[in-house]
């Protein structure tokens, strides 16, 4: 962690405090150290001196001097160092350096103490401007010094004509300090004495040199300076440890004379500093006496208001006529004291006055306080951006425990953040922790009665910014800290702020996820819609709920559409927007055109079917709202009709599809499975059929037919069964299916020939049965128990015609199993066995046994009989003639 030069220190800083591994800086003997605190996380400056940096001005030291008279130098210079750090610890003052960590001796012999956090000190900050004009041509280019950034890149910062004001005026205020309440003079004022801190302060320290001015009657502690000891000038000793003669006031070296004004004319020396080119002092004595009495013993050589002070640029009016020839000159009475210096025409501008009643802001009364925060952001754009960085914004942050000034201090804040070209940094790592401590306090989040409302005014003006603050954080910042403060804007006993929350709604659908919407922002939103009372609240409710379902896109400052990725699902629009809507009770005009929006984009969303049965109705009872004029009534059966043609053209095209994807297959099954045995099977006959069944009738044996004419050649005539497996299968098949109804067949059943003409029966829904045509083998058989069986519809020929008769009675009545078939009823029988098992068989099958018409479900429905006369039925005379 440490550097080599720290691995062997060990004190109660290096135990408490942790330290960078290089130095910030260097000022004089010192090395800077970025430090933070271990217990608090308080970032400080860490000074370390190193003894052995004495020894490293070359070996002559060693060969001149014996031991002891180097120990004895080396000793003075650290007593001296020791002197500038304790002096601090005395020393409390906003332009002195604040010390954090009083000095300690380290093992080694070197010194540490902890300060206030610094950027760099004005000598440094100068010197790296000289190297930018010995590498860049820099014609009117402004100052510029390097600072660090927090994320610990760097930044150039410009130093213009204010910061030089601004700083100056608290050195002065530092020096008034000093020699008016500690009576001490500084003794080596120059720009390595003064220190830049984060905030942009210039604070006076170096004071290693410091004493009592000779005419002081005051008993002070500091001892008096010794001007011997400091004027010399030992070559074998760094220059920074030693008093700097470039800056030092003629009262020292010629007059040795102590005096507060010895530091006025080290002042004017600084101002030349910061103006001249290279940044350096006018005089140049390279730490010699003589060189610097020999300066003075010649006007020309002295710098004055006739050569310019000897500045290699243009000075400032006010410093060339005004201030200038009262600092630098050889009398000390003609000098002018530190307070008149900050009285001086110098710092007579509006932003100086505003800069040093900033500074004194805490002394004032709350009504100059008003009016001073009400003023300045009519000023705040004539700043640099590094003085509203550095120190109009840090001292507005400080500003903010004033509950009643918040909500004006607020203001002045983000005009401030919107200036600088770092808002983005400047918003999350300054503002945003400021305002989570504001709103994110237990008073914020307390029960309405015990709610601060002195804070209302202020969350106005933090929800009229959520816009710029969606801009720049990330979205892990905003719904930790930004999202918090929109809903305690919602759920505020202010109408105002309620309706300024809602409204902000569309500025942060970009930033959220969905979850977050659905989650955490839509229940506050619906939960302020159903409990208002406010017409206004209600209408700003529903804008608010049409924003969430449709997910309004925002334009940002840049020009840039925002993601539009989280807008609330259909199951939330359909289950919860919806029920919240239909709950609406009054009939204002402004509250039922407003829900008119929503319902357009919940029709965007919803089902089809949901449209019909949730949707329309309710717009029907909302398009009937006695307060709307035929405008606004007409604008609901717009959106009537266009949800009603949605509606129409979705069922129509589903009932297409339905169509289109089940004709081939219903057909299908109509053909395949209801009527699966052919009609061609059925009543198809051959020229053996009418032999059979005269065989049959006749009570001839089928053994006394010859073999070869036992067997069918052809189709029987005869209705028949188709004997097979598959056929069975097709039963079966049939059988599982009864949701299906018999259908009679739409044949042209009066081409069939009927024994004798007959009433049909009264139930058109009877089934028809078809006996199967038994071969002679298969008649001669045993028949085996068949199972019950669900006929299958037939559809007869047209071109063979059947006869039909009446069963012998006592066949019919011998089967247990068989009804007697109705009066009026003929049915062809072929070899009666094979019938009655047959029927036996099937009759076991009948559903209704105790069916009004006691008949048998598989009888084939009556014939109509034959109107044609003349016609002679040839089935009927064969018949006749055989019997």
């Amino acid at each position: 962690m440490f550097s080599s030069a720290l691995k062997s220190f060990s004190s109660n800083i290096t135990a408490n405090y942790i330290i960078a591994s290089s130095p910030s800086s260097v000022a004089g003997a010192w090395k800077v150290f970025d430090g933070k605190k271990k217990s608090t996380g308080k970032a400080v400056s860490i000074f370390v001196f190193d003894r052995k940096s004495l020894e490293h001005q070359g070996g002559g030291l060693e060969s001149r001097s014996n031991a002891s008279s180097k120990r004895k130098i080396h000793d003075e210079v650290v007593e001296r160092l020791k002197k500038e750090a304790s002096s601090l610890a005395r020393l409390r003052h906003p332009n002195i350096l604040e010390l954090a960590e009083p000095v300690e001796d380290t093992r080694n012999g070197g010194l540490m103490f902890a300060t206030e956090p610094i950027t760099a000190t004005l000598a440094g900050l100068l010197a790296e401007e000289d190297d930018d004009h010995k590498t860049v041509s820099n014609h009117g280019r402004a100052r510029r010094y390097t600072a660090e950034e927090a994320d610990g890149g760097s930044k150039k910062v410009t130093i213009d004509e204010l910061e030089i004001q601004k700083g100056l005026l608290q050195v002065a205020k530092g020096l008034e300090f000093l020699h008016e309440s500690a009576s001490l003079v500084h003794g080596n004022l120059t720009p390595e004495a003064i220190y830049i801190n984060q905030k942009s302060d210039w604070k006076i320290s170096g004071l290693g040199f410091s004493g009592p001015p000779d005419e002081s009657n005051s008993q002070s502690t500091t001892p008096p300076i010794a001007l011997s000891e400091l004027l010399y000038h030992d070559h074998r000793l760094p220059r920074n440890v030693q008093l700097n003669l470039d800056f030092t006031s003629p009262d020292f070296v010629l007059d040795t004379n102590i005096s507060s004004s010895t530091d006025m004319f080290s002042l004017g020396l600084v101002i030349l500093a910061l103006y001249n080119s290279p940044h350096e002092s006018p005089l140049h004595t390279a730490g010699n006496i003589t060189t610097y009495k020999k300066i003075f013993s010649s006007p020309s050589s002295v710098p004055a208001a006739s050569n310019n002070f000897l500045c290699t640029k243009p000075l400032p009016r006010q410093l060339l006529t005004g201030v200038l020839p009262r600092l630098i000159t050889r009398k000390p009475a003609q000098r002018m004291n530190s307070r008149e210096f900050q009285q001086c025409s110098f710092f007579d501008n509006i932003l100086m006055s505003t800069i040093q009643f900033l500074d004194s802001l805490p002394a004032k009364n709350p009504n100059e306080k008003s009016q001073f925060m009400r003023g300045l952001p009519r000023v705040l754009e004539q700043f640099p951006k590094s003085v509203l960085d550095k120190k109009v914004l840090p001292a507005l942050l400080e500003e903010t425990k004033d509950r009643e000034l918040l909500a004006l201090v607020l203001t002045n804040v983000f005009k401030v953040v919107e200036i600088l070209p770092s808002r983005q940094r400047t918003f999350t790592d300054t503002v945003l922790p400021q305002l989570r401590d504001i709103f994110h306090s237990p008073t914020s989040k307390a029960s309405p009665g015990d709610r601060d409302v002195t804070k209302e005014p202020a969350l106005m003006v933090v929800l009229d910014k959520i816009g710029f603050m969606a801009e720049n954080c990330s979205g892990k910042s905003f719904k930790d800290d930004i999202l918090p403060i929109i809903q305690l804007g919602l759920e505020s006993p202010t109408h105002s702020v309620v309706d300024k929350s809602l409204t902000c709604l569309s500025c942060i659908l970009g930033i959220l996820d969905f979850s977050t919407i659905k989650n955490d922002l839509f229940p506050v939103v619906a939960n302020v819609f159903t409990k208002t009372s406010s017409l206004s609240i209600k209408v700003r409710g529903l804008e608010a709920l049409g924003i969430l379902c449709a997910g309004n896109p925002t334009i940002s400052s840049t020009g840039t559409k925002a993601p539009n990725g989280a807008i609330l699902d259909k199951y939330t629009v359909q289950e919860k927007v919806v029920p919240l809507l239909k709950g609406i009770k009054t009939k204002e005009p402004a509250v039922i055109m407003t829900a008119l929006t929503v319902f357009k984009e919940v029709g965007k969303i919803a089902d089809a079917d949901f449209l019909a049965m949730n949707i329309l109705p309710t717009l029907w009872i909302f398009s009937l709202g006695p307060l709307l004029n035929l405008e606004q009534f007409e604008a609901y059966m717009t959106l009537i009709k266009t949800m009603s043609l949605k509606i129409e053209q979705e069922q129509t095209r589903k009932l297409r599809d339905l169509a289109s994807n089940s004709t081939n297959g219903f057909e299908n099954v109509r053909s395949n499975d209801l009527m699966s045995m052919p009609s061609n099977d059925l009543f198809h006959s051959s020229s053996a059929g009418e032999d059979d069944f005269e065989r049959l009738v006749l009570g001839k044996s089928d053994s006394s037919r010859p073999q070869g004419q036992r067997s069918h050649t052809g189709h029987s005539s005869s209705p028949t069964w188709p004997n097979s497996t598959n056929s069975m299968t097709s039963v079966l098949h049939f059988q599982q299916a009864p949701s299906s109804r018999a259908i009679t067949p739409d044949h042209a059943l009066s081409s069939i020939a009927s024994l004798q003409p007959f009433s049909p029966p009264s139930s058109a829904g009877s089934t028809q049965f078809n006996p199967h045509a038994w071969n002679g083998a298969q008649s001669m058989k045993p028949m085996q128990p068949l199972q019950p069986l669900q006929p299958r519809l037939v559809q007869p020929t047209n071109t063979v015609s059947q006869s039909w008769m009446n069963p012998p009675a006592a066949e019919i009545g011998s089967t247990p199993w068989v009804s007697p078939p109705p009066t009026g009823t003929s049915i062809a029988w072929g070899n009666s066995q094979a019938a009655q098992n047959g029927l036996a068989t099937m009759g076991s099958m009948n559903s209704n046994p105790a069916s009004t018409m006691r008949t048998n479900s598989f009888g084939i429905p009556p014939l109509p009989p034959t109107t044609k006369k003349g016609k002679t039925n040839t089935s009927l005379d064969k018949y006749e003639s055989l019997i």
